[in-house]
């Protein structure tokens, strides 16, 4: 088996010198939340919201004034092999679109003052074709997830990570295959709408990415560098730095759980901080997530990525931290509590 290449060793020692949450803030909420005028646990996960949020921001009092959603856009030499139903330069007219204000990212994230930036990753330089080579070398797999950690530069106190990359629901498949065992066909989805002819060709371009880096998929940062792209490198980025720097983090949906599911590999408690958005439509969604121990907040059918379940979930946070912030206490409304 190859070393891992020194490059990756501070990224590994970031996600193993993981901080810990907060449990005193935690207790603090739970003390809030048995005096608000309801029956207690009644809101049920939105209630464990507001905790996760105070576990993860390090206060008693949580708050959300800068929430920010996050889109990495990347492209994919696998592309090549016809696995999506649009060409990669569809990549670039979308991260357009959002900037523009006419994606469904766009319009969640204004309507629910949500702040969304977006970062191209290259577009003009897609990644190496896995059938044929490394996705990315280790040192400019290094670089990029460093380059994610800059998300956190804007101090949101809740980002959500997105992606856009046509051709990345692929290399979301083939970094689950590395990862979890089995082949294409276990691990591939229509993604963007290919057709059956479409499906076999992902399943077969994941199977010949799988034997051509046989061998050097010892370490889970060796599998991002060989079959991943430079949005799931970044994401991890983002994903490491908001863990040390009290930045909870909410993650998207198949492509994006990718990086996730590489932080976990290595170490598993490195992802205690992010709550997942959804279970997508992308059919293996749910078994990556079994598979870390998780499970999804909403359960829409989508599959539409961009961030547009990272955004919807931190809406779901909004909203539940609003109620612990602005309902009465039994005192204050005068409403006799249980027992009185």
């Amino acid at each position: 088996m190859p070393a891992l290449n020194p490059a990756f060793s501070d990224i590994v020692e970031l996600l193993t010198a993981v901080p810990d949450g907060d449990d005193a803030a935690v207790a603090a909420v739970r003390a809030r939340e048995m005096q608000l005028t309801k029956p207690a646990g009644s809101l049920g996960r939105m209630e464990e919201l507001v905790e996760f949020l105070a576990r993860w921001q390090h206060r008693s009092r949580p708050r959300l004034d800068n929430p920010m959603v996050t889109i990495f856009a990347g492209n994919h030499g696998v592309t090549d092999q016809g696995v999506s139903a649009f060409p990669r330069e569809v990549t670039a007219q979308m991260v357009a679109n959002f900037t523009n204000g006419g994606a469904a990212i766009s319009q969640i994230c204004g309507l629910h003052e949500i702040n969304l930036r977006v970062f191209e990753l290259a577009l003009e330089l897609p990644t190496g074709d896995i059938t044929q080579e490394a996705a990315l070398d280790d040192q400019m797999c290094a670089a990029t997830i460093a380059y994610g950690m800059e998300a956190v530069a804007g101090k949101p106190d809740l980002i959500g990570l997105g992606e856009m990359g046509i051709g990345n629901t692929t290399i979301a498949a083939a970094i689950y295959a590395a990862l979890y065992g089995g082949s294409g066909a276990d691990w591939v989805g229509r993604g963007t709408g290919v057709d059956d002819a479409g499906l076999a060709r992902k399943a077969d371009a994941v199977d010949r990415a799988l034997a051509r880096h046989a061998g050097e998929l010892d370490h889970p940062l060796a599998i991002l560098a060989r079959l991943g792209g430079r949005e799931i490198a970044a994401m991890l980025g983002a994903l490491i730095a908001a863990r040390h720097q009290k930045v909870p983090v909410i993650v998207d949906g198949y492509v994006a759980t990718a990086a996730a599911a590489i932080a976990h590999a290595v170490n598993p408690a490195s992802i205690n901080h992010c709550l997942f958005a959804h279970v997508s439509a992308e059919g293996a969604h749910a078994r990556v997530l079994e598979n870390m121990g998780q499970t999804g907040l909403l359960d829409f059918g989508m599959r539409l990525g961009e961030g547009s379940g990272a955004a919807l979930a931190i809406v779901m946070a909004k909203t539940a931290l609003h109620l612990h912030n602005n309902m009465a206490t039994f005192e204050s409304a005068a409403v006799s509590g249980k027992g009185d």
